[in-house]
C-alpha cells in the first residue's frame, strides 16, 4: 500500500466566533479538520489550540506542517454616523453601510457636546462617519464636530464625507492628531440627495483591515506575521479558481457569525465581492429577521416566531444547535442571509446576474450535515423572485467539509494543483 501523500500545509480560518484548521496533503486530499472557540482575550490561544487538535490527526507524516492563515476575527464594523440633521443622516449611514461590511451602532445630528462625546464612546464604535450639509452650506457644524472628535480620547478612523466648505478645516483638525482619516465626497452634495458609493467604498477599505481583528496587543506583532490574509480575500481566490475549473460563473455565498460574504467570479476575469455586516448568523442574527422583513421574506407570524431564537444568537454567540428543531431555525436563518445578502450582492453589481452556473453555500451552519435540511436552504434560493430568474436550475454545492477558505488559502499562496484537487474533491464531487 502507497504510504499517504505528504501535509502541504495546515490552513486556518480564524472567525469572530471559531477559529478553523484543515490539513491538507500535497495532493489536495483532507488529513484532518478540528475547530476551536476564537478566543478574546488573546486570539492566539484558540489558533494554537485549533492547530494542535488538528496536527494531531493519524498519518500526517510530517511533525511541523506549514501553517497558512486567514482571519475575519475583526466581524463587522460597527459605524456611528455625525451629521446635521437626523433624518438624512440615518439614512446616508445605512446606506453608506449597505455591502462595505458595516452596520449602523450610533446616529448623532447637530454640534456635539462633551456628553455627545460619550455617547459616542459607549456605542463602541469601529469606525465613524462625519458628514452633513450640502455643498456650500455653513461649513461650522461639521467643522466644529471634526474639532470635537480631533480633542476626544478616541482612536476610530474616521470617513470625512461632509461638504467640500468644511473638507480642508475638518481634515487639518482631525489629521493633525495623527488618526486614520479617509476624504471623499460629499454624501450629501445637494439637498435631498444621497450619493453614497464614494464613502461606501472608503467605508470597505476600511474593513479589509478591520476584519482581520487580531485582538490583545501582546499577540498582535505574532497575530500579524501569522495572518496577512482576510478570509473575505481568500474566499475570493476560491471562488476564482471555481470559476475556472467549471467553465462558468459562480456565486459563492458564504454566510458567517458576524457577516455575510458574497463573491461571484467568471473564467479570466475579477471577481466581484460585498460583505454585509448586519447579516450572520451569531451577533448579526438581528440584522437578517429586520432585513428579511424589509424584503417581504416573512411574514409577522414568522417573524414572531423567530425572534426568540434571533434573541438567543445574539446573546450566545458560541450557541451550537443541540436538537433537530434548534437546527432547522438556524438553517432557516442562513437561508434568509444569504437570499438577502444575494439580493443586494445583485443590485449593486447586475451583471453577477448572468449566467450563474453554480452557487455555493459556505459557513459553519452549512457544515451539518442534514441532507434534507440544505435541501430546504436550497428550495429558498430557488424559490426567491428576485434570485429565481439568475439561479435558474443551476446547480447548488455545500462546502459541508470545509474546503473553501484552505483552497483559497493554497491558490493565493501558489498551491493551484492541491486547491483545485481539493475543491473537486470535496465540493464539486
Amino acid at each position: 500500500m502507497a504510504p499517504p501523500a505528504r501535509i502541504a500545509a495546515v490552513c486556518l480560518d480564524v472567525g469572530s466566533t471559531w477559529t478553523k484548521a484543515a490539513l491538507v496533503r500535497h495532493d489536495g486530499g483532507l488529513a484532518g479538520f478540528a475547530e476551536h472557540p476564537t478566543t478574546t482575550g488573546d486570539v492566539l490561544e484558540g489558533m494554537d489550540a485549533a492547530v494542535r487538535a488538528v496536527s494531531a490527526a493519524e498519518g500526517t507524516g510530517e511533525t511541523d506542517p506549514e501553517l497558512l492563515a486567514c482571519s475575519s476575527a475583526g466581524g463587522g464594523l460597527r459605524l456611528a454616523a455625525i451629521g446635521t440633521e437626523k433624518l438624512i443622516t440615518t439614512e446616508a449611514a445605512h446606506r453608506v453601510a449597505l455591502s462595505a461590511g458595516a452596520h449602523v451602532v450610533h446616529v448623532h445630528a447637530g454640534p456635539m457636546d462633551p456628553e455627545d462625546i460619550r455617547a459616542l464612546r459607549g456605542s463602541r464604535p469601529s469606525a465613524v462617519l462625519l458628514m452633513g450639509g450640502a455643498d456650500g452650506d455653513d461649513p461650522s457644524v461639521v467643522v466644529h464636530n471634526a474639532g470635537r472628535l480631533a480633542g476626544a480620547r478616541i482612536r476610530y478612523p474616521i470617513v470625512f464625507a461632509g461638504n467640500t466648505a468644511a473638507r480642508d478645516d475638518a481634515l487639518v483638525l482631525l489629521r493633525g492628531t495623527g488618526r486614520t482619516v479617509v476624504a471623499c465626497d460629499n454624501v450629501t452634495p445637494r439637498p435631498g440627495e444621497i450619493v453614497a458609493e464614494p464613502a461606501r467604498a472608503a467605508l470597505a477599505q476600511l474593513y479589509r483591515s478591520h476584519s482581520l481583528g487580531g485582538r490583545g496587543p501582546a499577540t498582535a506583532p505574532r497575530f500579524r506575521r501569522l495572518v496577512r490574509t482576510a478570509t473575505a480575500d481568500a474566499v475570493t481566490h476560491a471562488a476564482a479558481e471555481l470559476a475556472r475549473i467549471r467553465g462558468t460563473r459562480v456565486l459563492l455565498v458564504d454566510v458567517g457569525c458576524a457577516t455575510t460574504d458574497v463573491h461571484s467570479a467568471v473564467p479570466g476575469d475579477g471577481p466581484v465581492h460585498t460583505v454585509e455586516g448586519d447579516l450572520g448568523m451569531r451577533s448579526a442574527a438581528g440584522g437578517v429577521l429586520v432585513s428579511a422583513q424589509a424584503e417581504g421574506l416573512v411574514d409577522p407570524v414568522e417573524a414572531d416566531l423567530l425572534s426568540g431564537t434571533v434573541d438567543r444568537l445574539t446573546s450566545e454567540t458560541g450557541y451550537v444547535p443541540r436538537d433537530a428543531g434548534s437546527a432547522a431555525e438556524d438553517r432557516r436563518i442562513a437561508a434568509l442571509a444569504a437570499v438577502v445578502a444575494v439580493r443586494r450582492h445583485m443590485r449593486a453589481h447586475p451583471e453577477a446576474a448572468r449566467g450563474v452556473g453554480l452557487v455555493v453555500l459556505s459557513g459553519g451552519v452549512f457544515r451539518q450535515r442534514t441532507a434534507a435540511g440544505l435541501t430546504t436552504v436550497e428550495r429558498t434560493i430557488r424559490a426567491d423572485t428576485e434570485l429565481a430568474p439568475a439561479v435558474g436550475d443551476a446547480p447548488v454545492a455545500v462546502d459541508a467539509d470545509f474546503a473553501v477558505a484552505p483552497a483559497g488559502l493554497l491558490a493565493a499562496h501558489g498551491r493551484t494543483e492541491a486547491a483545485e484537487s481539493l475543491l473537486r474533491d470535496h465540493l464539486l464531487g
